[in-house]
């Protein structure tokens, strides 16, 4: 999720699909029936739109999470009030659970549902967001916890995990957001976000707290934002947000402390999009790339984006591959 940008015209990366997101099974708030969504090619949620895509395997399941645009129709800026959450067993056919998780469910927050991760701990499952301080000037990060990964998730702490007065490197005031987290071999868990400047630090256990101070990343290229941490066969791969509008770039490292080895564009722009925010995901055999797109409401795309889902492949070395962005999407996993 990035800053409120004026809207630019942008050409299209990937293939333009004029749809309205209209189904007879809208869900809403409070609704407790699930709802069965077959996606056939991207964007793979097509009744309502989907944004900063997260996504967790947990139990032979992929959990997507995603915000939610709802700014008015030809309105340039970002509306979004609550988080979303998908599962699959095959990466085609979606359930879409109740909503997990509002901006009303932090009693310190004012709005504005942006970018966050859910990971598993102890039985337990927590979702780092970034959304708007009712108090304390700009955006921070707030943790919720559940014990199923559709939630309902609750407040975990009743404040705040990360504050706008706690990262003074930049003047900007939305610096604190797009949180990814990462829970290394050892069991140490780590936090990392930021919009300009790319923060981190270690969690305790318990993962509703810091675990030391908070440390900066200034050697990835053109970093603006939504950094994703994974690691595969002994590499750390750092992926973000690249330039503005954005592409998605990568560096590795053999230390998830670094330092970090720039390696180049992952994504291109994601087409009329000017954010291109993403999740890296294994899963039964097969290595997944998922972003979004503008593809679904071309005169308004970078405030009414969508998910989809390509597949992501590594060179012998450890390096990736540039991603093929179609309109096809993954087949069904068996």
């Amino acid at each position: 999720m990035n800053k409120l940008y004026s809207l630019s015209i942008l050409l299209f990366t990937a293939p333009l699909l004029v749809l309205s997101p209209t189904s007879n099974h809208l869900s809403k708030a409070g609704n407790k029936a699930d709802t069965v969504i077959h996606s056939e090619g991207n964007p793979i949620i097509r009744h309502k739109y989907t944004a900063d895509p997260a996504a967790m395997v947990y139990n032979n399941t992929v959990y997507l999470f995603t915000g939610h645009d709802e700014a008015p129709v030809k309105q340039a800026s970002y509306r979004m009030h609550n988080w979303l959450c998908f599962s699959s067993t095959d990466m085609v056919t979606w359930t879409e659970h109740n909503i997990p998780l509002s901006t009303k469910d932090f009693a310190w927050a004012s709005d504005d549902a942006w970018a966050g991760q859910v990971i598993p701990r102890n039985g337990k499952f927590y979702w780092y967001v970034a959304i708007s301080h009712g108090a304390i000037h700009g955006k921070a990060i707030g943790v919720a916890v559940a014990d199923k990964p559709e939630g309902p998730y609750k407040d975990a702490r009743g404040s705040a995990l990360i504050t706008n007065d706690m990262t003074t490197e930049t003047k900007i005031s939305w610096d604190d957001i797009d949180p990814t987290v990462f829970i290394d071999d050892d069991g140490q868990a780590y936090l990392m976000w930021g919009n300009t400047l790319c923060y981190w630090a270690k969690l305790k256990a318990n993962m509703t707290e810091l675990d030391g101070s908070i440390h900066t990343i200034s050697t990835l290229p053109h970093y603006t934002e939504a950094p994703w941490l994974s690691k595969r066969n002994g590499w750390y791969y750092l992926s973000y947000a690249y330039e503005f509008p954005e592409k998605t770039a990568y560096a590795m490292s053999k230390s998830i402390t670094g330092p970090w080895e720039y390696k180049g564009i992952l994504n291109e722009i994601a087409g009329n999009s000017n954010t291109n925010h993403h999740a890296i995901i294994d899963f039964k055999g097969k290595s997944y790339f998922v972003y979004h797109n503008g593809a679904l409401t071309p005169d308004n795309g970078s405030f009414h984006r969508s998910v989809c889902i390509d597949y992501l492949y590594y060179n012998p070395d450890g390096t990736i591959k540039r991603i093929v962005m179609s309109s096809e999407g993954v087949k069904p996993v068996k």
